[in-house]
């Protein structure tokens, strides 16, 4: 499978997320949808940015915006994570890696001083269409959320 493109259409997936169901790409027509990638849950980064995305989720949904959280964890997991943190959206659990790889965030890290290849933080921007708009790698998590919501206003 190729890799995304912006402009272009994102190929349908489907993924086991939280709530016991399998989410695919194509329930999201006629809705944007933000796809964030992130390294672990119940992490400290990723916790903020989860609560980020959460505490402006009247917002997006406002936009006609889903969000979806994406990591390499556990659906048992994913459920802890976001029952603690009450994210009102679901996170799939992208185990076996084929989702990180159609994005390409699956990167070389240095953890504690050893090479380890993990999800690099990013976000892509899907529109209502199915098409990729825009995509943030590297994020930054101090005011990410914030950019995101701007970028679905121009949409």
């Amino acid at each position: 499978m190729s890799k995304v493109t912006v402009g272009k259409k994102v190929p349908d997936f489907t993924l086991p997320a939280t709530g016991d169901q399998d989410i695919a790409l194509s329930a999201f027509r006629g809705k944007n949808v933000v796809l964030y990638f992130y390294p672990k849950d119940s992490t400290s980064g990723c916790t903020t940015e989860g609560q980020n995305f959460r505490d402006k989720i009247a917002t997006f949904r406002r936009r006609k915006t889903a969000i979806l959280g994406v990591s390499r964890d556990s659906i048992k997991s994913h459920e802890n994570f976001k029952e603690k943190q009450a994210f009102p959206f679901e996170l799939l659990s992208d185990i076996d890696e084929k989702l990180c790889k159609l994005f390409d965030v699956i990167k070389e890290k240095n953890m504690y001083g050893r090479k380890v290849m993990g999800i690099e933080r990013s976000t892509f921007l899907i529109d209502d269409k199915g098409v990729l708009r825009r995509e943030w790698r590297k994020v930054k998590v101090p005011g990410h959320v914030d950019e995101v919501l701007e970028a679905v206003k121009e949409l």
